[in-house]
């Protein structure tokens, strides 16, 4: 299945952590999202990355190929089902075609918090991985 990856699972070295088996696709865009930082996170001690809906806007990311066990794998990274939740989402690659992917949302909506620089790090670095800066 395609995963679209956004925020700190951007980053290369995170994901061969979590999901050694994983494909990286291609970078991709999905429209009509924002990208957020809300709640607080034990891990990054800081506000985490979600996506809301937002016309007009666009989150940045990437699709990685993966399997039942690599999502059973992320869902636990994710707190799943309990922070987010699976979101299918149809997301667009370099060439503007159309594909559908997973993703994770937040459950419920939280105030925007600001996040960590260490987790900004990662961030950033997952987007040097995909050459999306």
């Amino acid at each position: 299945m395609d995963y679209f990856a956004y925020a700190s699972n951007l980053s290369r070295a995170q994901m061969r952590q979590r999901c050694p088996d994983a494909k990286p696709k291609f970078s991709a865009v999905l429209p009509n999202y924002k990208l957020v930082f809300t709640g607080w996170s034990r891990e990054w001690h800081g506000g985490k990355a979600t996506i809301q809906t937002f016309k007009g806007a666009k989150v940045k990311g990437a699709v990685y190929e993966i399997s039942e066990a690599d999502l059973r794998k992320l869902d636990r990274f994710e707190d799943y089902p309990g922070t987010y939740t699976h979101l299918n989402v149809m997301v667009f690659n370099e060439d503007d075609v159309a594909v559908k992917a997973i993703t994770y949302a937040k459950t419920r909506q939280e105030e925007e918090t600001k996040p960590s620089p260490e987790y900004i790090i990662t961030i950033k670095q997952g987007m040097k991985d995909w050459e999306l800066e």
